[in-house]
């Protein structure tokens, strides 16, 4: 199970359509998108999990394309990255 960072959504992305904008690769095992606390619109940023192989055919086929006049990037999530803590 892979993670992917998706950013540059335009603000009229619902969580709806970005499921339909990823399920045509493979199936969609969770998604998370960042959400105006007031006004409920996409912030333009989002996570996705999805199957490995899956996860590479939409990282080749997303990243890049413009979807409402936006470019989204995707981007597999860096676990090492993100951690905090000692080392």
């Amino acid at each position: 199970m892979l993670t992917l960072n998706i950013r540059g959504l335009p603000r009229s992305m619902t969580e709806t359509s970005l499921q339909e904008l990823f399920a045509t690769h493979g199936r969609v095992f969770d998604l998370r998108m960042a959400k105006d606390l007031f006004s409920g619109e996409c912030k333009g940023f989002a996570e996705v999990k999805m199957e490995g192989h899956e996860a590479r055919s939409a990282i080749a086929a997303v990243d890049g394309s413009t979807h409402n006049g936006a470019i989204i990037r995707v981007t597999l999530h860096d676990d090492k990255k993100h951690k905090r803590g000692r080392r």
